[in-house]
């Protein structure tokens, strides 16, 4: 039901177009329901099958008496008319009652269109959005082809299952109520005897309908992984293809493409059943209402033209359904990709930002959360700087302790680096200042307070990131360096651009500052992608500067470019660097050294290598 209800929360966004399409149906069912019976009686006068009424009822006060002046008012017209003449209006209102039943219809899914294509447009961009929002602890978990299933293939079902049988839903209950009434009008007893055969039809559709859904779900699960498979084969196709491993891939695709075509054959099964059992089991109910119908006929307790009626409108109930059954199938295989979806949207977001914040400092006086603190911190001119106070995370609960008791500062215009073995846990402290994680023990403050007071948003502005790995999107080198960036003229891209000894290649491309650079920028070399997210990060103007060493995979001329640019990015700023060539941090103001995430030692360049420690080794190492 929770599912049900997130749809009709996005239907609300469209109950305009929503109603005129119910509307429609409406008026589909009625002219459905209403034609022939109306015509019954009219046709019966009209071919002598009954006598022709002389006189009208005296009271309307019984069905009986309804009938009766209706008949009367038709032999009327029909004397009056001519048979040939009337029969001529029957034909006329006969296609204009088919014509407005069939325009109707039409309209129906005329404004259905926009509100199924809507949903799924608000549905993506709100998965979407909430992907984005997710904590990068979430990532390291979640396998990426699995999310690209569920924000395409998943997306696309619900619409495909669910949105594109609405119309079904909103309109075939209408035919059969309108059918159903007609028949307990026409006879209580029979309708009821129906009603139980309609219950035990509604029965095993409905058990198969369970079934249906399981096996959706199990369809998409594996349609995901094969997304996960293609993904991972495509970013690593060239160490596949470096070690031959083609084939082998190959095989591990088609054993899992196989697996899911045997489920995607069991989930067909249970589908395409559904439109023949539900033939076979209403063509039972009618055999069943013809066998108990007659008897009634037989015993004088029904006229045969009253029991004929009532079965042209049980077998006007049946078609629609049939529909309806089919509308119910298809929602059960949506709901199990529409559950899929929800699985990424239900999950909690620590770092989001809610204000009044959900992170409130303890009161120094009882050591209870302080509930006085409503907003968030506002962020003014950095003042004092970044620390780190006494720090241990971890990744997930019952995972290793990646980083044990830190403690750092890095003060305003000063170069702190962390150097030291992979896996000493460099990274995940520059993970930390920007909350892409939240510490497990300790805290992280900027100008004496805790990092989590100030909004997210607010908080990473302050930051300047540039990876070892260029990270870079497919669109024009423009767009990269002023990317999420707003109010940017073109001079201060081109000065961006030169201070980051990047603007004279980029003039030199095909289109200049519009030339798009590929996926991940392959269109450009190592050292011209990070002279590009240097730019980027110039032209942010951080007050922080974290700077994993962009320099290590270069050629010599690219490093000594990028090198230069850093050093202009750096000038006057604070800065984390996190040093894989330790030639790179000796005029750092305090060179940390970690090992199996605990700082072991502290201090200058010249200090260190006094020391003849760890850091003294490292050096050693990298000169030979």
């Amino acid at each position: 039901m929770s599912s049900f209800r997130r749809l009709l929360g996005y239907m609300a966004n469209y109950r305009g177009l929503v109603a005129l399409a119910i509307f429609c149906n409406i008026l589909t069912a009625v002219f459905t329901v209403l034609a022939v019976p109306l015509f019954q009686p009219f046709l019966n006068l009209l071919f002598e099958q009954v006598d022709p009424v002389t006189q009208p009822a005296e009271a309307l006060d019984s069905m009986a008496a309804v009938k009766q002046q209706m008949n009367y008012l038709l032999s009327e017209w029909i004397t009056e008319k001519g048979k040939e003449t009337a029969l001529a209006y029957v034909c006329g209102f006969i296609l204009v009652t088919f014509l407005l039943k069939n325009l109707f219809r039409y309209l129906a899914l005329f404004f259905m269109s926009p509100v199924r294509n809507g949903i799924i447009r608000d549905l993506r961009n709100e998965l979407y959005a909430h992907m984005l929002g997710l904590p990068m602890a979430y990532f390291t978990e979640e396998r990426k082809g699995n999310l690209l299933s569920r924000i395409t293939s998943d997306v696309q079902e619900v619409e495909a299952s669910i949105l594109n049988v609405l119309e079904a839903i909103f309109r075939e209950p209408f035919i059969i109520v309108g059918a159903l009434t007609y028949m307990v009008l026409a006879s209580p007893g029979l309708t009821v005897f129906v009603f139980g055969l309609m219950l035990f039809t509604g029965f095993v559709i409905g058990g198969l309908g369970k079934r249906l859904k399981r096996s959706s779900t199990l369809v998409q699960e594996k349609l995901g992984d094969i997304v996960s498979r293609t993904e991972e084969s495509l970013g690593g196709l060239r160490i596949i293809k470096s070690f031959g491993a083609e084939r082998f891939q190959a095989e591990r695709f088609g054993e899992l493409n196989d697996s899911y075509r045997h489920s995607l054959i069991r989930l067909m099964w249970r589908r395409d059943l559904s439109s023949p059992l539900t033939e076979f089991l209403g063509i039972a109910t009618v055999a069943l209402l013809l066998w108990y119908g007659s008897r009634e006929v037989f015993s004088g307790t029904m006229d045969a033209g009253a029991f004929l009626t009532f079965i042209f409108a049980f077998y006007m109930v049946i078609d629609p359904a049939k529909n309806f059954s089919k509308a119910w199938y298809n929602i059960q295989k949506g709901l199990g990709a529409l559950g899929r979806v929800e699985e990424v949207l239900d999950i909690p977001n620590p770092l989001a930002d809610n204000y009044p914040i959900t992170r409130q400092p303890d009161n120094p006086t009882t050591g209870q959360p302080d509930n006085s603190i409503k907003e968030a911190r506002p962020l003014d001119a950095m003042k004092v700087g970044l620390a780190v106070e006494g720090v241990s995370f971890q990744y997930s609960a019952d995972g290793p302790m990646i980083l044990e008791d830190i403690s750092i500062d890095l003060p305003v215009g000063k170069v702190v680096a962390l150097a030291g073995a992979s896996g000493g846990g460099k990274s995940t402290i520059a993970d930390l200042l920007p909350r892409f994680y939240d510490p497990t023990r300790g805290r992280i403050t900027l100008d004496g307070h805790d990092i989590r007071d100030y909004r997210l948003r607010d908080l990473r502005n302050r930051f300047g990131i540039v990876s070892q790995e260029a990270i870079l999107f497919n669109d024009s080198i423009y767009n990269n360096i002023v990317f999420g960036m707003e109010n940017v003229t073109t001079a201060q891209v081109e000065e961006a651009a030169r201070v980051a000894n990047a603007h004279d290649f980029i003039i030199a491309s095909p289109n200049g500052y519009q030339t798009n650079i590929g996926d991940r920028g392959n269109k450009l070399s190592g050292g011209q992608r990070q002279r590009v997210t240097i730019a980027r990060a110039i032209l942010r103007n951080p007050d922080i500067l974290i700077l994993d060493e962009a320099t290590s995979a270069l050629d010599s001329e690219s490093e000594r470019l990028v090198q230069d640019a850093l050093q202009k990015l750096m000038s006057g700023r604070t800065a984390l660097v996190i040093a894989h060539r330790l030639s790179t941090i000796q005029k750092a103001d305090e060179i940390i050294v970690l090992d199996q995430g605990r700082i072991i030692e502290r201090g200058t360049h010249a200090g260190l290598l006094a020391k003849g420690g760890a850091y003294r080794k490292l050096v050693e190492l990298q000169e030979v």
